[in-house]
């Protein structure tokens, strides 16, 4: 069983892990992922060994939350407590930074330092409270956090300050009440920018859950009646007037109109609607009034699977997030370690008073190494990256989908109802000793009970009334065949003549000329003699071979691959562009040459079907079109719901730029650790004098979690054409 936690008091990366490591080593628990970015655990498990209260329970243990509330709100209410406890912690620090410079501003008194001492007493323990909690919850589990720094760093400099202020004959120097405040309420103030930031960067959501609304009209007891959107069931009448959007998903059973699905398919034109069309809620109804039974309702809803299948790919974690996850884990306790030995090492050899150089020296260490922005670098961008894909119809289904799509080399298109338009019509009819109508009858007849596309474009050419056949059986990969009137008719290709010892050589020719013309040929036999040839052809989407010429410029192989044979295939190929043909590939077979081809690099594999779920599921990408199926949404690791060729090159595109932020993310990141720590234990003071003072690493720590996610945030602004 796989379920979602919404956690609540997290801090930093490091949190994230805590939380991780203790839902992994629970029994019964297979996947345990933690994102700090979206605040959110997955947690896959057996519900024979454990259960999702135990796994609560082991959160809080940690010393974590775990809500029901609605996101939003925790997070409102979470910026709002920020901000309040900064403007609280900046009150206090003014004077404290009055107070500790007498000199300078001129105010000496010899109450000074206790005064001071009472002003910084509510910032370190009032204001700095959710940091000991943290540190303590971490300490609890036997690890450390970015917390665990700052209550180290903050709590030697004020205990220090307070046995001078206390033990003035005793303790001599001066205090340090300004940098434990100063660095507290800047530490607050960056929490506070970052999560403001970093609720920007979900906006993608809040679009998809205000497209459904919030009240159906339904007809109850014969009475139209207006009722809550939570409270609409299945099987009920719902009434939908012009200008309304529809509520939830449902089949039309009375009147007609026309409806905007635009922002489900991309379609710019609004969908003609009549008795028994689908319908899809959130889309809007154009014209006319109409009746619809409601058949999906709540989370069942294509809406609400988009929105779950957004936010489920905006909590995943990319592979290359492993990286900074493993530097995370050991960042603290090697931070904790330099910052003592850059205290003994300026307490014997730094000038004097050395005690107090060395102790400067070690709260800069402590603070400034913070990894906060290193665990935002690629939460913040897969954030950013999915939401600009779900507002573009390009649904994401996980991190390392999105991760991957720019390297592949090998682009694998199905030819039905992908590079086609999969509306097949019958172009040809060849009769021998028959009339043409007779092979289309019985042609006709066999294809009722088959769901194939060309079974479709047969029985759109027969309007007289059709007769049943009997032992209907499907061949995979061959047609099908039935029994009429005691005699056998088989429809289906050369594969299925052959098996049926039935010769087709007087008839090659005929089938090649049309072949060539890319149409799609099938013979129909009846009493073990072929009576008929019926070619039908599927052409090619409008912008099918553009897509592939602009594939092929950046440097990707494009294949077609078809259950079609080789001539037919070929011709549909040659018109589209492609190269490299896979040609009378079964269904079943497709996944294999997927994998064969996985051996000469990442293969991304486009379908538009069911019957392509296992060449999806093997390619290292499976790019689904659908138009809003449920079927495509769980079928591809990537799903164009608007059924745009195009979108392919923009799934790539927007992969391509989500790794590059992704990595200037986590250069910044460790490049700010690791030009930081040096410079705060004072490697420059023996050649320039410098020494960092900790409020400015404070400043500096808090303001880099800020950039990080303000140039996630930058992404939003990019056009990728």
């Amino acid at each position: 069983m796989r379920t979602t936690l919404q956690i609540t008091g997290m801090h930093c990366a490091s949190c994230a892990l805590i939380i991780e490591k203790r839902l992994k080593k629970t029994p019964g628990v297979s996947i345990a992922l933690v994102n700090y970015g979206t605040e959110k655990a997955t947690v896959e498990f057996d519900e024979k060994t454990t259960t999702r209260d135990a796994l609560i329970k082991k959160v809080q243990e940690t010393g974590y939350g775990v809500t029901d509330k609605d996101q939003e709100k925790i997070k409102e209410e979470e910026i709002k407590e920020l901000k309040k406890l900064f403007f609280i912690g900046l009150i206090f620090s003014i004077p404290i930074v009055i107070l500790s410079f007498p000199e300078f501003f001129k105010i000496d008194f010899s109450w000074r330092n206790i005064i001071t001492l009472l002003l910084t007493i509510p910032v370190q323990f009032y204001v700095g409270q959710r940091f000991y909690q943290s540190a303590y919850a971490a300490l609890k589990v036997k690890t450390a956090n970015m917390d665990s720094l700052i209550v180290i760093g903050t709590t030697a400099a004020f205990a220090y300050s307070t046995l001078v202020t206390i033990f003035p004959s005793t303790f001599t120097g001066g205090t340090y009440f300004d940098t434990a405040a100063v660095i507290i309420t800047f530490i607050m103030l960056g929490k506070w920018l970052e999560l403001k930031a970093k609720g920007k960067t979900s906006e993608a959501i809040k679009k998809l859950i205000g497209l459904q609304p919030k009240t159906a009209l339904v007809i109850r007891n014969g009475k139209e009646i207006s009722i809550s959107i939570e409270d609409v069931k299945v099987n009920d009448i719902i009434v939908v007037k012009p200008g309304q959007k529809i509520p939830v998903d449902g089949i039309v059973i009375k009147g007609d109109s026309s409806v905007d699905e635009s922002m489900i398919t991309g379609e710019s034109i609004p969908t003609e609607k009549k008795k028994n069309s689908q319908v899809i809620g959130g889309t809007i109804n154009k014209s006319g009034s109409f009746q619809f039974k409601a058949t999906k309702v709540g989370k069942d809803t294509v809406l609400s699977q988009i929105v779950k299948f957004v936010e489920d790919a905006q909590g995943s974690k990319a592979p290359i997030q492993r990286l900074a996850d493993k530097v995370s884990s050991i960042f603290v306790p090697i931070v904790i370690i330099i910052a003592i030995l850059t205290f003994t090492l300026w307490m014997f050899f730094g000038p004097t008073p050395a005690f107090l150089f060395a102790l400067t020296n070690f709260i800069a260490v402590l603070i400034i190494a913070c990894p906060c922005a290193l665990g935002l670098a690629t939460p913040t961008a897969i954030i950013v990256g999915t939401g600009k894909g779900a507002e573009r119809g390009i649904l994401i289904r996980g991190a390392e989908a999105l991760e991957t799509a720019h390297k592949v080399n090998t682009i694998v298109f199905d030819k039905t109802g992908t590079l086609t338009k999969g509306t097949p019509e019958v172009t040809d009819v060849l009769a021998f000793n028959t009339k043409e109508s007779e092979v289309l009858k019985l042609a006709a007849m066999v294809e009722k009970k088959s769901e194939h596309p060309l079974a479709e474009a047969i029985l759109k050419k027969v309007h007289s009334k059709l007769s049943d056949v009997t032992s209907f059986k499907a061949i995979s990969g061959q047609g099908v065949k039935a029994k009429y009137k005691g005699k056998e008719i088989l429809l289906g290709n050369k594969k299925l003549m052959l098996a049926s010892k039935i010769i087709t050589k007087s008839y090659e020719e005929k089938v090649a000329q049309l072949e060539e013309q890319g149409k799609t040929t099938v013979y129909l036999a009846y009493g073990k003699k072929i009576i008929g040839i019926i070619a039908i052809a599927d052409t090619l989407k409008e912008n099918a071979s553009e897509v592939v010429k602009k594939l092929q410029k950046m440097k990707k192989k494009v294949v077609m691959i078809t259950g079609d044979n080789e001539r037919t295939a070929k011709a549909i190929a040659k018109q589209a562009g492609i190269n490299y043909v896979l040609a009378e590939v079964l269904p079943e077979d497709k996944a294999k040459e997927v994998k064969n081809l996985q051996k000469k690099g990442k293969v991304a594999f486009v379908g538009d079907g069911i019957n392509d779920a296992p060449a999806l599921a093997q390619a290292d990408v499976g790019i689904a079109l659908g138009s809003g199926t449920d079927v495509a949404i769980e079928t591809g690791s990537i799903v164009l719901m608007r059924n745009n060729l195009h979108d392919v090159i923009t799934a790539i595109k927007l992969s391509d730029y989500t790794m590059k932020k992704i990595k200037q993310n986590l250069f910044w990141a460790f490049a700010y650790n690791t030009a930081g720590i040096p410079i705060a234990a004072g490697i420059l003071y023996p050649m320039n004098g410098f020494l960092l003072n900790p409020m400015i690493a404070g400043a500096a720590m808090a303001l880099s979690s800020v950039s990080v996610v303000s140039n996630s945030l930058l992404m939003k602004q990019h056009k990728i054409r």
